[in-house]
């Protein structure tokens, strides 16, 4: 087969997944992209996260709902439900409750590839039940925006996000410090996709963290803050209108500050409907 006549195979299954397929466009898994839904479209999510830090424990379940309110914007609610268990205490209900919207301000559409950028903001709420031992909220309205930016192909993705976590103070005096996170993705898809067939992008993701401490009426606290890095590999396999994502975070790098328990490892599984 030439490679002209292949050049021309992909870029007519791009314009027909374009066309036909609301969940051809990706995110990655743990970072975020510049994926918005069509206008009126509706996304709904099940995710599961599980996560281990030396004798910390936590398991939480999600539900997101997310509207296109035009072919560039969307707006959405995160409703979690945790379980916690630190040494011998353990808790679970409802967790911290999640507004967030994206918008996308830049789109670029060539032959056989899609690039795009978008800004995030996204409010956690004080919702969660911060006098369970362990607590199952933070007793704070925390902000994070960020800025990310996304490349798709059929073979190739890649993303890059910047994320800016402003932290609130909450009735005991404690301001847990701010976080600043980086990621950089990137995508594979073995084989041509289909709208009709299953599809499975291959996905790998470098993920840093830096936090500032925290303070307690004005004083800092030592054993707190720091810098965390993962890679994370990971799949996204669609449908049609359904999808598959799952990773594990695996700490590479580590420079917390103080006394703190590292990271042992993150995974997340997401199910999406778009409707």
């Amino acid at each position: 087969m030439s490679r002209h006549y292949k050049g021309a195979g992909w870029a007519v299954a791009l314009t027909a997944l374009l066309i036909n397929s609301p969940a051809w466009a990706h995110d990655p898994v743990f970072g975020i992209g510049p994926h918005v839904l069509y206008k009126g479209g509706v996304e709904v999510a099940t995710e599961v996260h599980l996560g281990e830090a030396g004798e910390e424990r936590e398991l939480e379940l999600g539900l997101e709902l997310v509207y296109g309110i035009t072919g560039d914007w969307a707006a959405g609610i995160e409703l979690p439900y945790a379980w916690k268990e630190e040494g011998a205490e353990e808790s679970g209900g409802p967790g911290d409750l999640s507004l967030f919207t994206k918008y996308r301000f830049w789109r670029h559409d060539t032959l056989g590839a899609q690039e795009g950028a978008a800004v995030l903001l996204k409010i956690k709420t004080d919702t969660g039940d911060e006098g369970a031992m362990p607590a199952l909220g933070t007793d704070t309205t925390d902000a994070i925006l960020g800025l990310t930016y996304g490349y798709e192909s059929l073979k190739w993705y890649r993303w890059a996000s910047l994320r800016y976590r402003h932290n609130g103070e909450n009735d005991a005096g404690l301001l847990r410090g701010d976080k600043v996170l980086l990621d950089l993705a990137a995508g594979w898809r073995p084989r041509l996709p289909s709208y009709y067939l299953p599809d499975t992008v291959w996905l790998l993701e470098l993920n840093g963290e830096y936090g500032r401490r925290a303070e307690l009426n004005g004083t800092e606290l030592p054993d707190s803050g720091g810098t965390e890095w993962f890679l994370s590999p990971g799949i996204f396999w669609t449908k049609r209108n359904f999808a598959v994502k799952a990773g594990v975070q695996i700490p590479i790098a580590s420079d917390l500050n103080g006394n703190q328990e590292q990271t042992d490892y993150r995974a997340k599984l997401v199910l999406e409907w778009h409707l």
